[in-house]
């Protein structure tokens, strides 16, 4: 249970942080998709460890291999398998713990859950395993293209530190052109700064990712249950480390009226648009043709290395010392996750769109 995601565009995954591969079998991709294995690259290198300074120095390519659903370069509309191989495992930086329950990280639930424990890296619970999930939202991402559907996700804040400006006064293309991944050149530098000395002090610190969504046609989503914006959510809460989601006017919208609050409708070259969209592209839980955007807050990394009060599977008290490779702060390497995610959700509900109308079957 719990390893599959989606209804018609489904991934399953599998694998662990430290064995042997990753993967990913994907059903429900159309057969005659054109399928650019160098655009899955890309996507993997954005999220692979060791970019820079502030990311974990693990050094894996994350080369991907297509073991089924593709025939020259086509999909063939049979479950596509991937497998991402693990190469730069260091298992004996965990031999430490592994009878003890780091601060904060899934070792105690787990044990709790199963009875047995994966303690190297986390096993399951790693964030290693979006790896999987990256490179089935590129193809996604490429099922998108065909409907002239674009997503961008950005790093908005760290820590204290937050972009105040609206994405649509920013040149979102320019989040590509920093380690950090922020359209705004000035505050990116002062963001890597902090991540910097956080990583100095050798204590991590967390932050927002920020996604866009452009060109979702109006129609797109399901009633009550299965609303998009739940959909979503369960996509962002799903991630890592992931603390909070917010879409839309989010919490901030507590603070205005109805009246201020209200999107209005107007008609704008025979086309139904609204003068704002505080609604963030999204009514009664089905897309009205405006920018879907969102926000998902993740928590500061779980591993520090700095020596903490614990216990141990005795329930005796010990000390866990941090050690191994581990990011300062994730939200970098959290954009094409986000990214990932969201393509998954908007791909799988507008296939489910065509199933909907009497004109579609």
């Amino acid at each position: 249970m719990g390893n599959s995601f989606g209804k018609l565009f489904k991934i399953s995954t599998f694998g662990e942080s430290h064995g042997i591969a990753l993967g990913v079998v994907l059903e429900g991709c159309p057969a005659g998709l054109t399928i650019d294995e160098e655009k899955i690259r890309l996507e993997m290198q954005r999220r692979k460890p060791g970019q820079s300074k502030i990311t974990t120095q693990r050094k894996e390519e994350d080369v991907i291999e297509i073991l089924s659903g593709v025939f020259e370069g086509k999909s063939t509309g049979t479950p596509i398998g991937i497998v991402i191989r693990n190469a730069d495992q260091k298992s004996k930086d965990y031999s430490h713990i592994s009878d003890k329950f780091r601060p904060s990280h899934a070792d105690f639930t787990y044990f709790e859950k199963y009875g047995i424990r994966d303690y190297r890296g986390g096993g399951r619970s790693s964030a290693r395993e979006t790896a999987a999930r990256v490179a089935a939202g590129a193809i996604a991402k490429q099922l998108l293209d065909h409907y002239g559907v674009s997503l961008q996700a950005f790093v908005t804040q760290v820590g204290d530190l937050k972009l105040v400006k609206p994405y649509q006064e920013m040149d979102l293309s320019l989040a590509e052109k920093n380690i950090i991944r922020c359209p705004d050149p000035e505050m990116a530098e002062q963001m890597i700064q902090l991540i910097d000395s956080v990583r100095l002090d050798r204590d991590t610190i967390g932050g927002v990712v920020t996604c866009v969504i452009k060109n979702t046609p109006a129609g797109i989503g399901e009633p009550v249950f299965d609303r998009l914006h739940a959909e979503l959510g369960k996509a962002m809460l799903s991630i890592n480390a992931v603390k909070g989601f917010e879409y839309g006017s989010g919490f901030e919208g507590i603070k205005m009226r109805g009246s201020q609050h209200n999107d209005t409708f107007v008609n704008e070259g025979g086309r139904v648009k609204t003068k704002t969209n505080y609604s963030g592209g999204i009514q009664g839980g089905i897309s009205n043709g405006e920018d879907i955007y969102f926000n998902v807050a993740f928590k500061p990394v779980a591993t520090i290395m700095q020596d903490q009060e614990s216990l141990n599977e005795a329930g005796e008290t010990i000390t866990v010392s941090g050690k191994g490779r581990h990011d300062p702060c994730v939200v970098p390497r959290a954009v094409p996750i986000v990214e990932a995610m969201a393509a998954l959700v908007i791909a799988d509900y507008l296939l489910l769109s065509k199933t909907n109308k009497l004109q579609d079957l």
